[in-house]
């Protein structure tokens, strides 16, 4: 293996440096774009991403929602409209200023997030409860000025995503929604992407710029860091009153709607994916959102190159007819060994090595990517012991990720700084006051992310930091 192909940086003596290596080598990002934060995603990037917005696609047009393609723009009347949320991203726009030489006479945002694009449309598509609920989603990217050091796929200034925006006639149809997207988020970014992550309800002074509640999905990186890939929102009444979004009921009275508004990460699941199951060769990709599941390389000398490739052409014909996303390569100028190191650093789940001894006896070996394990198999059980070492592969993946997710108990400051030092979520009993939350993020780098959803967790003390009478308990880490 070249020195040029392969890496040369260890995962686990400096992860930084490594995933740097790894996205650039793998070509999955090139950084070398001359504005920071802006990246150029290269094919492996955006044909993985091509997978994992396919499965969302068809989560939410199953689940009744419809595609829209809001442009990237929204005018400085627009963002300015609800007061909360202008605040929340008042420091992060990008603005548009001119065209040409000429002064706008209204500025234009590149969009942060898009409620205030899309809602005043909103409130002119409806009028009746017959349709609601309303329920859109659109694919994009996102532009925000962040402040913090920028990271390629973590924390860039442009961005891949989904946004889903409903409107409904009732609370509780809004708060099924955001179940719904929770449930959505876990079969595709935990079933498939073998991410794992916690459910957190945001604390008060942390919430989406608007919202009434803000549901984050958490996953710890190797770092020991914590990275928010997603993102779910109660928007209650208040976008429906500041754009007007009102529908005629059954006895003719107009009301406000309910909204919610769900964002996963797209840029930042593909982050965590590489973060999170690469290794020392490379990338992993789990089999469900690999854009090449399996690659078939044959081994074979100038005297039986015809009949080896005739046989790997017909592999790979028989493996697309059933479904499997199956490559070929034929590459006369590498050698097999060259062949076998670039696949395992772009992280293809198989590969298949076929050369004149396995014809003869009718087998293949395949590869796993995760162990590199070698196992010979009979060519009339291919596509059932494909199968199984793909559910494997996946089940292995998120076992392994698993292992970073750490969550300890701590009764004090000093036991959080403690906890930080390892890295993971670091759990307190808590006052719920903001300045508890200031004086941990000044003592120990760390922040508190919020609650955990779904389960109430027994107070067991007083607040770790005051002294004072605990009524929650929440998750700390160290956050991109």
């Amino acid at each position: 293996m070249s020195e040029e192909l392969g890496l040369t940086i260890k995962k686990k003596e400096d992860f930084w440096k490594w995933y740097l290596e790894v996205i650039k080598k793998a070509e999955v990002v090139d950084i070398r774009f001359k504005t920071k934060g802006f990246d150029v995603y290269m094919p492996t990037a955006v044909r993985t991403i091509r997978e994992i917005d396919n499965l969302f696609i068809a989560e939410l047009e199953s689940s009744g929602h419809k595609p829209l393609m809001f442009p990237n723009i929204i005018p400085e009347s627009n963002l300015i409209t609800e007061e909360k949320h202008i605040k929340g991203f008042g420091t992060e726009v990008f603005w548009i200023t001119h065209a040409g030489k000429n002064k706008l006479d209204e500025r234009l945002a590149l969009r942060p997030t898009s409620e205030t694009a899309m809602y005043p449309l909103y409130s002119i598509w409806l009028r009746s409860h017959l349709q609601l609920p309303m329920k859109f989603y659109q694919q994009g990217r996102v532009y925000r000025y962040e402040t913090k050091m920028t990271r390629p796929l973590i924390r860039p200034r442009e961005f891949r995503w989904f946004e889903a925006h409903n409107a409904f006639k009732s609370k509780q149809e809004a708060l099924e929604q955001v179940k719904e997207d929770m449930e959505i988020f876990r079969k595709i970014v935990e079933k498939a992407c073998c991410i794992p992550f916690i459910l957190i309800k945001k604390p008060e002074w942390d919430k989406f710029p608007g919202a009434d509640d803000t549901y984050a999905f958490q996953t710890i990186t190797p770092d020991g860091k914590t990275l928010q890939i997603g993102t779910t929102h109660d928007l209650g009444q208040r976008f429906a009153k500041a754009f007007n979004i009102k529908y005629t009921d059954k006895d003719g009275k107009k009301k406000y709607v309910y909204q919610t508004c769900f964002g996963p990460g797209i840029s930042r699941i593909l982050g965590a994916i590489i973060a999170i199951h690469g290794d020392d060769k490379g990338l992993i990709l789990p089999p469900a959102i690999a854009p090449v599941q399996i690659v078939i390389v044959p081994i074979y000398t100038a005297q039986v190159n015809a009949v080896v490739m005739k046989k790997a052409g017909e592999l790979l014909g028989s493996l697309a007819e059933k479904g499997f996303r199956v490559d070929l390569d034929d590459r006369l100028q590498y050698t097999p060994g060259y062949k076998f190191h670039e696949w395992e650093l772009k992280g293809v789940p198989i590969r298949i090595e076929i050369g004149p001894r396995d014809i003869e006896k009718g087998e293949v070996t395949i590869v796993r990517r995760d162990f590199l394990e070698r196992i010979t198999v009979p060519e009339d059980k291919l596509q059932e012991q494909l199968l199984e070492i793909m559910d494997s592969i996946g089940f292995q993946l998120l076992k392994r990720a698993r292992e970073y997710l750490t969550i300890e108990d701590a009764k004090n400051i000093d036991e959080i700084k403690e906890i930080m030092k390892k890295g993971g979520f670091a759990r307190i009993d808590f006052c719920g006051n903001e300045k508890c939350a200031e004086k941990i993020e000044k003592q120990t780098g760390a922040e508190v992310c919020g609650t955990l959803f779904g389960k109430q967790e027994k107070i067991k003390a007083r607040c770790a930091i005051c002294n004072k009478k605990a009524v929650e308990k929440v998750y700390i880490a160290i956050t991109y």
